[in-house]
């Protein structure tokens, strides 16, 4: 059975636990941000519900400034109050739609310390489609071929 997937009431503060929930957290954010800068994004599928979950999104949340989240928007008394009816709709549809997921804060960075913000797995879910779909998410791509074209001049 994995550990992770056992019940939090069994754990105290086991500091191995938070070792692995971070590491798992951290081996999503790289694959997911290798998988940004390798394909066109708007196409990329997350889950089987990804119309769903981005329609409600946007509904709920349609003034959301997508290019940089601010963690207060969030995590904020007013912001949990408005996110929190909106996870729960997802969850008994979406697997493991609370667990700590890492969220870029500015889009057009890469996972660093000062751009993370750690939220539930569909808040992630949520703000990547929307990002995914209205193309906020784009430069990343078009700056890793670049790159990798200036690489290739380079080795030529």
């Amino acid at each position: 059975m994995d550990i992770l997937s056992r019940p939090a009431e069994e754990f105290e503060n086991d500091q191995t636990l938070e070792t692995m929930w971070a590491m798992k957290a951290y081996e999503h954010a790289e694959i997911y941000y290798n998988i940004l800068c390798s394909v066109d994004a708007k196409y990329l599928k997350m889950t089987p519900l990804d119309d769903v979950i981005y329609k409600l999104f946007r509904e709920e949340f349609p003034d959301l400034k997508l290019d940089v989240i601010y963690e207060d928007e969030l995590k904020s008394t007013k912001g949990k109050q408005k996110w929190r009816p909106f996870c729960e709709r997802f969850k008994k549809c979406v697997e493991d739609y609370s667990f700590g997921t890492l969220l870029r804060a500015d889009a057009s960075k890469d996972y660093l310390e000062d751009n993370t913000i750690l939220v539930t797995r569909i808040q992630f879910y949520a703000i990547e489609l929307a990002r995914n779909r209205e193309g906020v998410n784009d430069k990343l791509r078009t700056e890793s071929v670049k790159k990798d074209a200036d690489l290739s001049k380079l080795d030529s």
